[in-house]
């Protein structure tokens, strides 16, 4: 389960949250279990706009996602923690969207999903690996369709397969629109590539912070979450 109070993954058998030392009662036990969600019958893909007001939100607090790209990027090459660090990303950017006080230690926040997002960006290498073997174009479907894995982790409390399962039921209304929006983003991270490599400072907040903006049109945040945020 997750403690009510900061999120963090704690035993089922705990009675005191590890990570802030809160109680964690049996109503905060039923309140952090997974949600349960129903997929959108219709999804209007705009990946422009999302793109744009990605670059709206990097844009009105600069200095700060230049850090968090910055220690994301130092800390890419750590093993094992990718998955944690895009989490902490969507974290960050998910307060920001909520008006909520977003500070740079919440790109740490993702570890308290550590296990469950390594799980997820374990498998998901896997899977677009194996789809890039196949002429490339079916990793680049598979790409897009669990781009939305991390924040469903995040946001509604799955396990890593309940997220990735999501993720995809979202991507499937528009298969086509949702792998052009990956494109788009992979080609705003070329425009980084090509300033030196430091615009990627910029570009890869821009595209993450896309993600979010999605996922927040799309599915909505959590209640919960924004509480606990």
């Amino acid at each position: 389960m997750f403690c009510h109070h900061c999120g963090a993954q704690v035993s089922d058998a705990a009675q005191f949250c590890t990570n802030c030392g809160q109680p964690l009662t049996a109503a905060a036990s039923v309140s952090t279990a997974p949600v349960a969600w129903t997929p959108p019958t219709r999804v209007q893909v705009t990946a422009g706009r999302w793109i744009g007001q990605g670059w709206d939100l990097v844009k009105a607090d600069l200095g700060t996602y230049i850090l968090i790209a910055l220690l994301y990027s130092l800390l890419g090459s750590v093993p094992l923690i990718n998955g944690a660090l895009i989490a902490g990303f969507h974290i960050f950017t998910m307060k920001k969207l909520m008006g909520r006080n977003a500070e740079l230690g919440d790109l740490f926040q993702g570890f308290n999903f550590f296990l469950q997002a390594l799980l997820a960006s374990i498998v998901i290498a896997a899977f677009v690996f194996l789809g890039t073997l196949c002429l490339i174009i079916p990793g680049l479907i598979i790409a897009a369709m669990y781009k939305f894995t991390f924040l469903f982790i995040v946001d509604k409390r799955m396990d890593f397969w309940q997220a990735m399962k999501a993720s995809h039921a979202v991507v499937r209304n528009d298969y086509f629109g949702f792998t052009m929006f990956l494109i788009l983003a992979f080609l705003v991270n070329v425009l980084g590539v090509l300033c030196l490599f430091v615009g990627l400072f910029v570009t890869i907040p821009v595209t993450l912070a896309a993600i979010t903006v999605a996922y927040r049109e799309i599915v909505g945040f959590e209640p919960r979450t924004v509480n606990s945020l």
